[in-house]
C-alpha cells in the first residue's frame, strides 16, 4: 500500500576526517509541508540542498530537521600574530623600565601573553566538501523516517480498508430496505385515507398517483450510486502512490453530505439507526485520514 503517516522520527550518522554528523527528523501532522530545518553555525550555505533532499520524499506534516557536527576540527584552526602589536608591547615594557629604573626581564611568553597578540581563528569550511558527508546522515534519516511513515501508513489503510467494507456494508443494507419500507408506507397511506374517508372506496388511480409521489420522495438511489462511486474513489486514493490525505479528507465530507440526505429523505427510525452508525464509521475514518500524507 502506498499510504503514508504524517508521523514519524529518524536518525541518521556519517564520519569523516574525523568528524561526526548526526541528522534527525521528527514529523507530525500539519495540514501543508512546514519545514524547519537548524544547521550548526557556519553551514547555512547548506540549507537549501538539505531542504530539496527532504521535500523529495516528505511532502506533507510538520517536519523538524536538526543536524549537528562534532569532532576534531583543528585542521581548520590557525594562529596569527600580532607582530607589530607584540613590538609596541616591547617598546613600552623598555621606556616603563627606563622610566622606574628598573631590569628589561621581558621574554616572549611575556609578550604572548598579552591581548590579542597571539590570536587563534577558525577557518571556514568548504561546504562542496562537507555536503556528501551531511547528505549521507540526512539521507539516512530521511530513508529511516519514511520507512518508518510507511509501515503505519499501511496499518491505517488496512484499517480504513475494514472500515469503508462496513460503511458499503450498512450503505447496502439502506438501499435493500427502500422496497420494504415502500411496501410499508404505502399500506399506512391506505389505511390513513381509508379512516379519513371513513371506508369510502379509495379511487386507485388517486392512490397509485399519492404511492408514486411518497415513493419519490423516499427515493434515495442517487445517494447510494454517488456513495458507491465515492467508495470507490476513495479505495483508489489508498493505493495511490501520492500524497492523498486532503482528498480523502475531502471524500469524507462528501460522504457524510449524501448520508445526511438519505436520513432526511426517508425519514425512518430503523434506517435512522444506520444513519447513525454510518456518521459513526466515517469519524473513525476521518480521524485516521487526519494523519494521512
Amino acid at each position: 500500500m502506498a499510504c503514508k503517516s504524517m508521523t514519524g522520527f529518524g536518525r541518521g550518522e556519517a564520519e569523516a576526517g574525523g568528524r561526526q554528523w548526526v541528522a534527525e527528523i521528527r514529523c507530525v501532522n500539519h495540514r501543508y509541508l512546514d519545514l524547519k530545518i537548524k544547521l550548526p553555525k557556519g553551514y547555512a550555505g547548506l540549507e537549501k540542498q538539505a531542504r530539496d533532499m527532504v521535500v523529495s520524499t516528505l511532502q506533507r506534516g510538520r517536519v523538524d530537521v536538526s543536524l549537528t557536527v562534532a569532532g576534531d576540527f583543528s585542521d581548520l584552526q590557525k594562529i596569527e600574530v600580532n607582530s607589530s602589536l607584540a613590538s609596541t608591547y616591547r617598546d613600552a615594557l623598555a621606556k616603563l623600565g627606563k622610566t622606574l629604573n628598573l631590569e628589561d626581564d621581558t621574554t616572549l611568553s611575556h609578550l604572548a601573553s598579552y591581548p590579542d597578540v597571539m590570536l587563534l581563528t577558525k577557518q571556514s569550511e568548504d561546504l562542496d566538501a562537507v555536503w556528501p558527508i551531511m547528505k549521507q546522515a540526512l539521507g539516512a534519516a530521511v530513508s529511516t523516517c519514511d520507512t518508518m511513515r510507511s509501515q503505519e501508513g499501511d496499518a491505517m489503510a488496512e484499517d480504513l480498508h475494514g472500515r469503508l467494507n462496513s460503511f458499503a456494508e450498512l450503505v447496502q443494507r439502506i438501499g435493500d430496505s427502500i422496497p420494504e419500507l415502500l411496501e410499508r408506507r404505502e399500506e399506512t397511506l391506505h389505511e390513513r385515507l381509508q379512516k379519513l374517508l371513513d371506508n369510502i372506496q379509495l379511487d386507485p388511480g388517486r392512490l397509485a398517483q399519492e404511492v408514486a409521489i411518497l415513493a419519490d420522495k423516499t427515493d434515495v438511489t442517487e445517494e447510494i450510486v454517488r456513495l458507491e462511486s465515492h467508495i470507490n474513489q476513495f479505495r483508489s486514493f489508498l493505493e495511490a502512490d501520492e500524497a492523498t490525505g486532503r482528498k480523502l479528507d475531502f471524500l469524507l465530507q462528501e460522504f457524510l453530505r449524501e448520508v445526511n440526505t438519505m436520513a432526511s429523505k426517508i425519514n425512518d427510525a430503523a434506517i435512522a439507526h444506520i444513519a447513525v452508525d454510518l456518521k459513526a464509521e466515517l469519524e473513525k475514518m476521518r480521524e485516521q485520514v487526519q494523519n494521512i500524507e
